[in-house]
């Protein structure tokens, strides 16, 4: 069976490129912290970096686009390995992203990059962001609301309990007059 033999994470082995033991992190990095579970006979060094590679410019294969860019500016590095403590073939890589892989002041854009895909990714039974470390430099580009919270509650009436975002269920399928429904019982 395949599970028996392994999963190759590619015809390129991150570990090459990504896994960089002797990096030395920067203030101005994004720290990330992923628990992760390889496939039986993907070692962790290259789970980790392959976790680097597909949240930042790897992919599993040589692209002509490759050599448009410096990857090595803007590439994500897996700088450290451990094992979890009490787990079976389960570690913690660590990964530090460079700030210019992002779009200064867009939440959206950071997570989509660290954990959009990689979290369907082959080589891996499990993953988990565990931890991330933003720089102060880079929460500073992030303008916040227009008004604070109390503006907020002022036009919600809602005071004394705290205020959550989240997606009406189901997300389709829902009349305009039921969508309009669930949304006012959640006000």
């Amino acid at each position: 069976t395949k599970a028996s033999v392994g999963f190759k994470a590619g015809v390129k082995d991150y570990k090459l490129t990504y896994y960089t033991p002797h990096y030395e992190t920067k203030d101005t990095d994004i720290l990330a912290a992923f628990r992760v579970t390889p496939q039986p006979g993907v070692p962790p060094e290259e789970a980790g970096a392959a976790v680097a590679a597909e949240s930042s410019t790897g992919t599993w294969t040589t692209v002509w686009t490759d050599g448009l860019t410096s990857l090595d500016r803007y590439k994500g590095r897996c700088y450290h390995i451990e094992p979890v403590a009490g787990e079976e073939n389960q570690y913690i890589a660590y990964v530090a992203y460079p700030l210019d892989l992002f779009e200064e002041g867009s939440v959206t854009n950071m997570f989509t990059s660290i954990v959009g895909n990689v979290f369907g990714f082959k080589a891996l039974r499990a993953l988990r962001l565990e931890d991330l470390r933003i720089p102060t430099s880079y929460s500073k580009t992030f303008q916040g609301p227009p008004h604070g919270i109390q503006v907020e509650r002022d036009k919600l009436n809602k005071y004394g309990r705290p205020l959550l975002g989240c997606t009406i269920k189901p997300k389709l399928g829902l009349s305009a007059k039921n969508y309009g429904r669930a949304v006012y019982e959640c006000l």
